[in-house]
């Protein structure tokens, strides 16, 4: 298949997923306006224009009408078998505005959870992107109910997991010298958050749960992996708090080094506010973690409270602390709840699984579109 995709190119997800089509044999394209190293070779990368970057903040608008011409331009030129715009209110929008089909539309989670609810301009690029989609694949079932709100038939929507490489992401790569560097010595759990230093993550419930764990567990150690404009502000509040000794605010880390950082610790925790596809938590599943995260719909897809981790309420720091502490004070749970979470990810989100599955609905959507060409044909 030639396949193109209209996507985020600096997103992980995005590469991860475009190297498997590629390496699989087909023949790959990327429309998008800012691009990340690590793709495969063989992938045609088609950078959008960027008008008056200087003054982006003005530029921006006009950029995405132009963007619209661009994209179709290129579609034509490249003629695909199959189209695949992600994330629905951008680059989905652009992809239906090419006019293609056979396309798909890829939801990720905010572009449907929040988004359209901010305003009627959003919900409406959203409303018209997805009547344009012959296919629109979402990460749960708590996603499908939400899409077929807006008015989407139920045939039309199909679920992939966003899965996990569980030979990456695995018990095995825990790290004894990785936790010197972050200066754990204790044989205590360490706390790990993967979350980026953005509002909807929420990161502040955490670092306020702290000193609440600390009372009771003096030593617990806390690893808050990733950036975001909240840095300055979550450093403030921890020195505010008197913890700074017990977090380590690890910063950006490259992709290839998550499951480590996830592997040499124990507890996993997630404040959330929202989710789509919560792949971080499916990592520290796959590592053999136990998680502490909100009872949101999207953890609720993959956590049972009590069997295999626990469901706290946003934005309560002090029933995160109890539950942190719980999981502290009991090995035995804790170890429990890591092998039945990797064991669960191995039946339902592994990585390579997921993609065959997708792989084998874009075949299915070709041979559909094609059966309907066939038949009009016959008629004429």
């Amino acid at each position: 298949m030639r396949i193109c995709y209209v996507a985020d190119g600096a997103s992980i997800h995005t590469q991860r997923w475009l190297n498997y089509f590629a390496q699989k044999g087909h023949e790959v394209h990327l429309i998008c306006w800012k691009v990340m190293p690590g793709y495969d070779d063989s992938i045609h990368i088609h950078l959008l224009t960027r008008l008056a970057p200087k003054i982006w903040a003005a530029s921006q608008y006009l950029s995405f009408l132009f963007w619209i011409i661009q994209v179709r331009r290129l579609i034509r030129r490249i003629k695909p078998d199959i189209v695949d715009g992600h994330f629905i209110t951008v680059y989905g929008f652009l992809a239906a505005c090419s006019g293609f089909h056979p396309l798909v539309l890829t939801a990720w989670g905010s572009d449907i959870l929040i988004t359209p609810k901010q305003n009627p301009i959003y919900r409406f690029l959203t409303k018209y992107s997805l009547r344009k989609a012959d296919l629109v694949v979402c990460r749960t079932p708590f996603m499908r109910e939400e899409i077929a709100k807006l008015d989407v038939h139920p045939k039309k929507l199909k679920i992939s997991f966003l899965g996990v490489n569980t030979k990456e992401f695995s018990p095995a790569q825990r790290s004894e010298e990785l936790r010197e560097k972050l200066d754990i010595y204790s044989l205590l759990p360490v706390v790990i958050s993967t979350r980026a230093l953005r509002p909807i993550y929420d990161i502040q419930t955490l670092v306020k749960a702290i000193p609440l764990v600390l009372k009771d567990v003096q030593q617990a150690k806390f690893a808050i992996v990733g950036e975001g404009e909240q840095l300055k502000y979550l450093e403030t509040l921890a020195h505010s708090l008197a913890i700074l000794d017990s977090i380590r605010f690890v910063g950006h880390i490259p992709y290839e080094k998550v499951s480590h950082y996830l592997a040499s610790s124990d507890i996993y925790v997630s404040t959330s506010l929202s989710d789509g596809a919560p792949s971080s938590l499916l990592e520290a599943m796959a590592c053999g973690l136990a998680p502490v995260v909100t009872d949101i719909a999207a953890n609720r897809a993959w956590i049972q409270d009590g069997e295999n981790g626990f469901l706290v309420p946003v934005r309560d720091p002090e029933m995160l602390a109890a539950k942190i502490t719980f999981l502290l004070r009991n090995d035995d749970i804790r170890s429990r709840f890591g092998e039945i979470n990797m064991k669960i990810v191995k039946e339902k989100a592994e990585y390579n699984v997921q993609l065959e599955k997708l792989e084998e609905i874009y075949v299915g959507l070709l041979w559909d579109v094609r059966k309907r060409q066939d038949s009009v044909k016959s008629r004429l």
